[in-house]
């Protein structure tokens, strides 16, 4: 099973960098839309949406949505990024609120209408915010979106990204070598405070190294130590939420799409709990 992550990952992660390095913010931002849908279909299955035709429609709904988000960002001075730091604002409270369905997971239990229904609001929270932050990331706040995009920009979700890749590939070894005591024993039992630790300081050496890449300067790698801390705690958040909904639908993995990793939900579940923190803290800090 390690060789074949490993492997996997080998393939994906050249992918994933010469996408967020070459393409521009709008081909970057429909490919990151196709991808987090396709990890809400996920989510929809394990909010116990089985038939196909209502996950599609769920899906399109959220599609429609991202689409107004950038029809309505548009003026005739370029694109405005308000609505999409809300979006952005909107998921990272979310993910906050998050910590309360952790400390009280059976309230998402059973199979009752209403925990269905929140699960679907909360998979829209988790998916639209998280691609409205890689949008803001990618672009600046849209300040080089109108000629393909700042490189910096880029270098800077690249930075986003590898810190959370860093983070999971961190407590997935360190968890395995020194994991002794229960990070969320009832929701996931795999999961130790030693990998935590591992990856928050995996997660903070690639940040360290990708920011400089990326243009930080040694008076705001400081700055960036923290962002990066609280995005890996994040994304250790994302990571236990879909665990818990996986535990409460019965099942392993979210899908079986990608060799060694499950499906998309499984790779991107920290990273959607990840971005919004992210763009938010590079906001505030200015780096």
């Amino acid at each position: 099973m390690t060789r074949t992550r490993v492997i996997a990952a080998l393939v994906m992660a050249p992918t994933a960098i010469a996408a967020i390095l070459l393409l521009p913010t709008p081909w970057l931002a429909a490919l990151a839309a196709l991808i987090m849908l396709a990890g809400l279909w996920e989510w929809l299955k394990l909010a116990e949406i089985d038939d196909s035709l209502p996950r599609t429609v769920l899906v399109g709904l959220n599609l429609l949505l991202m689409v107004l988000l950038v029809w309505a960002s548009r003026s005739d001075e370029g694109f405005s990024p308000v609505l999409f730091q809300l979006a952005t604002l909107a998921g990272a409270i979310g993910w906050g609120a998050a910590l309360l369905w952790l400390w009280r997971p059976g309230f998402s239990a059973g199979h009752r209408p209403w925990t269905r229904a929140f699960k679907l609001a909360a998979g829209t929270l988790a998916t639209v915010p998280a691609w409205a932050a890689l949008c803001l990331i990618h672009s600046d706040n849209f300040a080089g979106l109108s000629g393909g995009g700042d490189p910096g920009a880029h270098r800077w979700l690249l930075t986003a990204l590898a810190l959370v890749w860093a983070a999971d590939s961190g407590a997935y070894f360190a968890g395995r070598t020194w994991g002794r005591r229960k990070l969320a024993p009832t929701i996931s039992p795999n999961k130790t405070l030693e990998g935590a630790l591992g990856g928050l300081v995996a997660g903070l050496a690639v940040a360290l190294a990708f920011g400089s890449f990326a243009g930080a300067g040694l008076a705001q790698l400081p700055a960036l130590a923290l962002v990066a801390a609280a995005t890996v705690l994040a994304s250790i958040l994302g990571d236990l939420i879909e665990s818990l909904l996986k535990r409460q639908a019965g099942v392993k993995d979210s899908g079986d799409l990608i060799p060694g990793h499950g499906g998309v939900l499984d790779r991107i579940d920290g990273v959607l709990a990840a971005l919004p923190v992210f763009a938010i803290g590079k906001d505030i800090f200015g780096f």
